[in-house]
């Protein structure tokens, strides 16, 4: 059976989340992440993506990207993947898959929902109870922008710009919306939609994105098809 066209559009935000094959590990050191980070930053250049947030776990990584053109997501990370499984099977001495098959992503529209997706992406290592607060993990972009640290690798997304006039009051702003927590719904949401490829937004939102690919962007009815 042919694997479902991925949902992706040039100049919208995407989530993106990649696993280690069967949940293991895909990070052992600090340079593992430190290499990973570096080539994440030369091919997101590359290929036209701009990344405006991210966090490395244990066996996964999650990126809020913008990409450029319609292959852009797709190359950046086909090109960092293949480079980073190199790295990996040579330093630690194995071969075979490091990654659970394909990436999954989907569509998020810009205001509340691209904010929700920053916050769900930079609280994973709390989820996760690794840290008590988002700035105590070092390999997420939280510091950046709640912060102000400097980073070559982020881009801020035009709603992240919308905040305030300078950097630090960005930053200021941007620390407040962590003071909320985010709503199961809106967690799940996220998450399925990542998952089956689909978008995230208002009603509008995901009619406009099908009307612009031509096809099913939300899921479908489960059960047979009504004759009425």
């Amino acid at each position: 059976m042919p694997r479902r066209a991925r949902v992706t559009l040039p100049g919208i935000a995407h989530h993106v989340i990649q696993r280690g094959n069967n949940r293991q590990a895909c990070f052992y050191m600090d340079d593992d992440y430190e290499t990973f980070l570096e080539w994440l930053e030369k091919y997101s250049a590359q290929t036209g993506c701009q990344i405006h947030a991210y966090v490395l776990m244990t066996n996964h990584v999650h990126l809020l990207v913008t990409p450029k053109a319609q292959q852009s997501l797709a190359l950046m990370m086909k090109h960092l993947g293949q480079r980073y499984v190199q790295y990996v099977n040579r330093t630690y001495q194995r071969s075979g898959s490091l990654w659970e098959g394909r990436f999954r992503s989907c569509l998020v529209q810009s205001n509340r929902y691209v904010f929700s997706c920053y916050r769900y992406i930079e609280l994973n290592p709390v989820r996760a109870a690794m840290v008590e607060h988002p700035a105590e993990y070092r390999w997420s972009s939280y510091r950046v922008n709640a912060q102000g640290e400097a980073c070559d690798l982020l881009s801020p997304h035009p709603t992240y710009l919308a905040l305030a006039a300078t950097r630090a009051k960005r930053a200021a702003v941007y620390r407040s919306l962590f003071n909320d927590v985010l709503p199961p719904d809106l967690v799940e949401e996220l998450r399925a939609a990542t998952t089956g490829n689909y978008a995230v937004g208002s009603a509008r939102f995901k009619r406009d994105v099908e009307a612009a690919l031509g096809r099913r962007a939300v899921p479908g009815r489960s059960g047979r098809p009504s004759n009425r």
